[in-house]
């Protein structure tokens, strides 16, 4: 397999905090995207795009509510496949267009992904999806709609669906293929559909799998050199929030457990990127980044002068001169 990475997209910045979501807005946040990931494709990596869903998920299963007098509803995975369909095509031709004709294919792959039936997150949702409705709404929701709601970044209310740690995916033997050919791959979209093993089969299960977990476990059994994970920030913050605030240029594996453990990254904020990073890097993966679509580019190839962009997070027996 060529040099390659794993970029991960928010669902989030598809759809933007303050936006509606319409298709139009939906389309120019993905040529903002796609235009990250030509440069690296430009800078000599071969790339597998994964993308996150939360807003979309959530907001067509309000549609689906809406209209279940008229249409039958169907159920959160089947949504998930949807969507995943949906904003794969959306990226899909954002990248032809950002590339502006130097891709030789961009395919994007509808993913299953296998989770253990008897995974706690069950019992206990915690992934956000859908909008923010302030606690009143938020509770007539979750009355009429047999909904879990909580509080979200303090920005309000939102549906949580379970959320089951990723294991495997059906078609990794096809994304692999695709990539030793050259082709720029969309792959585990929102996750990927949650599916568990049924006898010799597969069946859907209501759920909604985290992308950044998703990302790094691809990451780890397609066996590339990167993980990038781009959010709306350049780096990482130790202190987040507080007039000792600063940001970390580069931090081992280890080091980054211990500030997991310290509360540094909150598990609505940075700690599943962080946690994704370091099971990546423990598995074998060389680096790590978190940062913006601006500098996620030159993150995993940093000239002299660009030392300070992106977090990166690399195993413990790595010199952290050399890539920070």
């Amino acid at each position: 397999m060529p040099r390659t990475a794993v970029v991960a997209l928010g669902g989030n910045a598809i759809t933007r905090v303050g936006q509606a979501g319409t298709h139009a807005e939906q389309a120019a946040n993905a040529r903002a995207m796609a235009h990250t990931v030509c440069a690296l494709r430009d800078a000599g990596w071969g790339v597998i795009v994964v993308h996150g869903n939360g807003p979309q998920v959530g907001c067509l299963s309000i549609q689906q509510d809406a209209a279940r007098e008229t249409v039958p509803v169907q159920p959160l995975f089947c949504l998930g496949a949807m969507t995943e369909g949906q904003l794969g095509s959306l990226l899909t031709l954002a990248l032809h267009d950002a590339c502006g004709g130097r891709l030789p294919a961009v395919v994007s792959v509808v993913t299953h992904v296998v989770v253990a039936a008897d995974d706690p997150a069950f019992a206990h949702p915690t992934k956000p999806i859908g909008p923010f409705f302030d606690e009143q709404e938020a509770r007539r929701l979750a009355a009429e709609r047999n909904w879990t709601v909580a509080p979200d970044a303090e920005r309000g209310y939102r549906r949580m669906v379970a959320s089951p740690r990723p294991l495997r995916f059906l078609e990794l033997e096809v994304i692999t293929a695709l990539v030793e050919r050259g082709a720029l791959v969309v792959a585990a979209g929102g996750g990927g559909v949650p599916v568990v093993e049924d006898g010799h089969a597969y069946r859907g299960v209501d759920a909604v799998v985290d992308k950044d977990l998703a990302a790094q476990q691809l990451a780890t059994q397609l066996g590339v050199e990167a993980l990038v994970m781009v959010t709306d920030v350049e780096q990482v913050m130790l202190d987040y929030g507080t007039p000792d605030a600063r940001p970390i240029t580069a931090m081992t594996a280890d080091e980054a457990q211990r500030h997991l453990e310290d509360d540094q990254f909150p598990d609505g904020s940075m700690g599943p990127k962080v946690r994704a990073a370091i099971a990546f890097v423990r598995a074998g993966g060389r680096t790590a980044v978190i940062t913006n679509s601006e500098r996620a580019a030159r993150s995993l190839d940093p000239a002299p002068s660009d030392a300070a962009v992106g977090t990166r997070i690399v195993a413990a027996s790595t010199s952290l001169g050399a890539v920070s």
